[in-house]
């Protein structure tokens, strides 16, 4: 399979017509692996700290950030998220962490309602282990984390409040919070179509944030909680967010929760990634 290198030093340099020094700030890298479960590669980016290259027994926590409908695994690496990482380290604000993106189609994250793509077991029982073994993670509930944003911000709240135990801390910006959909509503092309077709409403409510929170209940005191949007989010996503706190609120469940200025696109993601990522790492057994 095809593998792609990017340091982010050399790649700064060789755009500048400069020759790179002997130690880079950082790398990502882009590969796939086999799944069994969806029966297709899956690719990904592994955005590794300097220290990964530097000392061979070292063992980092990881951040899987999950990307939103219409991107893929390298979504995050085109926003600039290494500059980012690199520029939170530099400033201390956070340790050394992997953070690893998956691409996840138009999944939403979940095992879809025909049951023929199942990507909730991809990602729990291929891509985590998989992750974590390769890349030297900690392969603890303590070094493990996730963030995302829109359907992104969906999948990661799913998987957090589904799987408590799994996870130290979930952290997402413009989370695609919506609590009612009615039945049959048709969508076009592949949007929401992993929650049937014609689309199925009690599918939508039994995989939501809302309900999965509801169940998981006293079992959520455990997790580190974080959530933004936009004021004025295109799909109306504020919504759902202000209806999440008052749920969490109303359970007594700890969580920050913020409404920023801003849409639903990439700006908005941009500027608030550094609160999530930061988020993360306070709570994340960095060693």
């Amino acid at each position: 399979m095809s593998k792609l290198h990017l340091t982010f030093t050399t790649l700064l340099l060789l755009l500048l017509g400069m020759t790179a020094p002997a130690f880079a700030a950082g790398r990502a890298e882009c590969d796939a692996l086999p799944s069994k479960v969806l029966g297709h590669p899956v690719h990904y980016c592994a955005l590794l700290p300097e220290r990964y290259d530097h000392d061979k027994t070292a063992k980092f926590p990881v951040l899987y950030e999950l990307h939103g409908l219409g991107n893929n695994e390298q979504t995050f690496v085109s926003m600039g998220l290494w500059n980012t990482l690199d520029s939170l380290r530099t400033e201390k604000k956070i340790g050394d962490l992997i953070v690893a993106t998956p691409d996840a189609g138009a999944s939403f994250y979940v095992n879809s309602f025909d049951h023929k793509t199942r990507y909730e077991d991809f990602f729990l029982h291929e891509f985590i282990p998989y992750i974590e073994h390769r890349y030297r993670g900690l392969g603890t509930r303590a070094g493990r984390s996730l963030g995302g944003v829109s359907m992104g911000g969906y999948g990661a709240l799913h998987y957090a409040f589904a799987h408590p135990e799994m996870f130290r801390s979930v952290a997402v910006h413009s989370a695609a919070l919506i609590e009612d959909i009615p039945q049959g509503t048709r969508f076009g092309g592949d949007i929401l179509t992993p929650f049937g077709r014609p689309f199925n409403a009690a599918f939508w409510k039994q995989n939501s944030p809302f309900a999965l929170a509801h169940t998981a209940g006293p079992r959520l005191s455990g997790l580190r909680i974080y959530f933004d949007c936009g004021e004025h989010d295109d799909y109306g996503f504020e919504d759902g967010a202000h209806a999440l706190d008052k749920q969490l609120t109303k359970a007594h469940i700890a969580h920050e929760f913020h409404i920023y200025s801003g849409r639903h696109d990439v700006r908005y993601f941009s500027a608030h990634l550094p609160q999530s990522i930061t988020f993360v790492s306070q709570g994340a057994a960095i060693k």
